[in-house]
């Protein structure tokens, strides 16, 4: 079965990067900028 729902925790790295992991989830992703990590947390959604 299939979460509806899936809250991530957002932070910024002491190098000025952005990390993102899903609470309850093995889904971690990192990127250089808000809008980026926006973007690859959809793509690992949309390929879960």
């Amino acid at each position: 079965m299939k979460d509806s729902e899936i809250i991530f925790a957002v932070e910024q790295s002491p190098d000025g990067s952005y990390e993102a992991r899903a609470l309850g989830h093995s889904i971690f992703t990192q990127a250089d900028s808000l809008d980026e990590l926006g973007a690859m947390v959809q793509q690992l959604l949309l390929s879960k």
